[in-house]
């Protein structure tokens, strides 16, 4: 079983792309339910995994408080793990093969309005020390949809400022190019021309666009903390993280009406099904002002 795991995990490594997070989570996933089954079987064999064993499993890892989510993904890894060795002729049957999965309960995502983003961006004062980079990381966050960790990777050759572009790395290290906004161009240039060259350190400092005060690269953590901080700055109550700009910036393109395939795009993602979620929540937008403004709501 662990050897399989291995080769599995080097699977996902090298002929999918996959993140380096999600090869942990899968492999956690897939050693605790081995630990599990040579425990309760004295076989340490996935050619003898049956149904009945991974329904065991499953039930006790409910019965243990997992959430459904996490019972979900658990699910998940173990069908795309069987899958695998069956395509390889390491198993003869799949026994995932009838495992259902949980419905998830539809959360929608938070949004910030637009008012409320454009409070958190004027009030950073660009004339402060660090301004010119946090209003830069604001502006290009909201403009362009980026996860966090696309724009801690984001080179200065990755952006070409002309063209009003930037070309990022997703999920499956796939590369888009995504639309620079005219705002956050303007920061951007401020930025780069006028406060990124007195963060250059000499020997340590690499081409990526946003620079700690020490001249290395930031971590996403670090640009939590600093909308968490300029958040706070600008009187906005609600939890201001990195993802909830991303949000914004589809619920507040298809508002305005924009066509769903091109958010898809601009966002890097998959499928048109996990694009979709913004459709309800502007559906969600929709009802709120029926409610209030509506004489027979």
């Amino acid at each position: 079983m662990e050897q399989a795991i291995d080769q599995f995990i080097l699977y996902l490594a090298t002929e999918r792309g996959l993140s380096d997070n999600y090869q942990i989570a899968v492999r956690r996933s897939l050693e605790t339910f081995a630990s599990w089954y040579e425990k309760h079987t004295n076989s340490n064999s996935p050619s003898s995994v049956e149904l009945q064993h991974l329904s065991d499993y499953l039930a006790q890892r409910k019965d243990q408080g997992l959430a459904v989510g996490s019972l979900r993904f658990e699910i998940i890894s173990l069908k795309i793990f069987f899958r695998h060795l069956l395509s390889r002729g390491t198993v003869s049957i799949d026994p995932s093969e009838k495992l259902d999965s949980p419905r998830l309960e539809q959360q929608l995502p938070e949004t910030l309005n637009e008012i409320d983003v454009e409070n958190l961006i004027e009030s950073i004062d660009a004339n402060k020390p660090l301004g010119r980079r946090d209003h830069a990381i604001v502006e290009l966050l909201y403009s362009s949809g980026l996860r966090v960790s696309e724009l801690t990777s984001a080179r200065i050759e990755n952006i070409d400022l002309d063209e009003g572009v930037i070309r990022v790395t997703g999920k499956g290290n796939k590369t888009r190019l995504v639309p620079v906004g005219r705002r956050a161009n303007e920061a951007l240039t401020d930025y780069l021309s006028n406060e990124r060259p007195k963060l250059v350190r000499s020997g340590r400092t690499s081409s990526h666009i946003f620079l700690s005060v020490r001249g290395s690269s930031l971590t996403t953590n670090r640009i939590r903390q600093i909308l968490k901080s300029r958040a706070k700055l600008a009187g906005i109550e609600k939890n201001v993280y990195p993802h909830l700009l991303r949000h914004s910036f589809a619920t507040h393109l298809l508002a305005n009406g924009a066509d769903l395939r091109v958010i898809q795009e601009m966002l890097g993602h998959a499928d048109i099904a996990t694009t979709q979620i913004y459709t309800h929540v502007d559906q969600s937008q929709l009802k709120s002002l029926h409610r209030n403004f509506h004489p027979r709501p």
